[in-house]
């Protein structure tokens, strides 16, 4: 387990990185290899896509981990690199309050010091349930509460990312949106995530109406950073993307290689030797 002080340092270092203005931009991970690359490459801290983690472990994306697995995972990550890691935990694997607790405690235990914890609802197995799209203002706020009651217990500043899938499931616009997020934050939410809004007009009034840093998931036809910081985001989450970007370029390669027996698409792979340095083994 991750020192309780060196936790604590490491979540007020973290918290301190959401700039309304400067945003603390996310190249999200899904494994120890993804996480140390994106460190490498100047990451200030290392989020995972709960997506991206899910794929790895052979689940789909959806409630369908379970939270041993998922934070196993987290904790391999948080192991490898030196910055401050955020586990995006879904719903929270839990069906009611007191079970986010329990996955907030094991977050913590896994050396994490963030959760992305959202507002929708899915089916048994994983699937939008056919029924109301989010969960109800006043469950999801007791679930957040207890979040943070289970952190403040353990002395420890975890950052609370409320999201709230309005825009991402077409449940509502910017009214409702603020009104969700109000009830979020009072309930312990330390900022708050809008998947899904990108206009820049709508990030500019989300960004006005909610007290606290604004977290936007960007990738192509978004904005750029630099767009979405004069609007005065705080956050900028890649989510899934660079996974299923690299997913792809799997795909691609397998076809080309049993197609047409060529290998153009591993022409910019990198180094064996680097990679191997990276994660600690000798370069060969």
């Amino acid at each position: 387990m991750t020192n309780p002080d060196t936790l604590h340092d490491r979540a007020l270092a973290f918290r301190s990185l959401h700039v309304p203005g400067t945003p603390l931009v996310l190249p999200n991970a899904w494994d120890p290899t993804s996480a140390l690359i994106v460190a490498e490459a100047g990451a200030a801290a290392v989020a995972t896509t709960s997506a991206g983690l899910s794929w790895a472990l052979g689940a789909a994306d959806g409630d369908r981990l379970d939270r041993e697995r998922a934070l196993g995972a987290v904790a391999r990550i948080a192991a490898a690199v030196d910055v401050p890691v955020s586990a995006d935990i879904e719903t929270g694997y839990a069906r009611d309050a007191a079970g986010v607790a329990d996955t907030v405690r094991a977050v913590l235990a896994a050396g994490a010091v963030g959760v992305n914890l959202e507002d929708a609802l899915y089916g048994e197995a994983g699937r939008a349930d056919g029924g109301e799209p989010l969960r109800a203002v006043a469950e999801q706020a007791e679930r957040i509460a207890a979040a943070r009651e289970a952190a403040d217990a353990a002395g420890v500043p975890l950052f609370i990312n409320a999201r709230i899938d309005t825009f991402l499931r077409g449940a509502g616009g910017v009214d409702l949106t603020l009104e969700r997020a109000a009830a979020f934050l009072a309930a312990g939410a330390d900022g708050i995530f809008v998947p899904g809004a990108v206009d820049p007009g709508t990030v500019e009034l989300l960004v006005d109406g909610v007290d606290a840093p604004l977290n936007v998931l960007a990738g192509p036809g978004a904005p750029s950073v630099a767009e979405l910081a004069a609007l005065g985001v705080a956050r900028v989450s890649a989510g899934s993307s660079i996974a299923q970007a690299a997913h792809a370029l799997v795909r691609r390669a397998a076809r080309e290689l049993l197609d047409a027996g060529t290998y153009d698409a591993l022409a910019d792979g990198l180094d064996h030797g680097e990679l191997n340095t990276l994660v600690g083994g000798p370069r060969q």
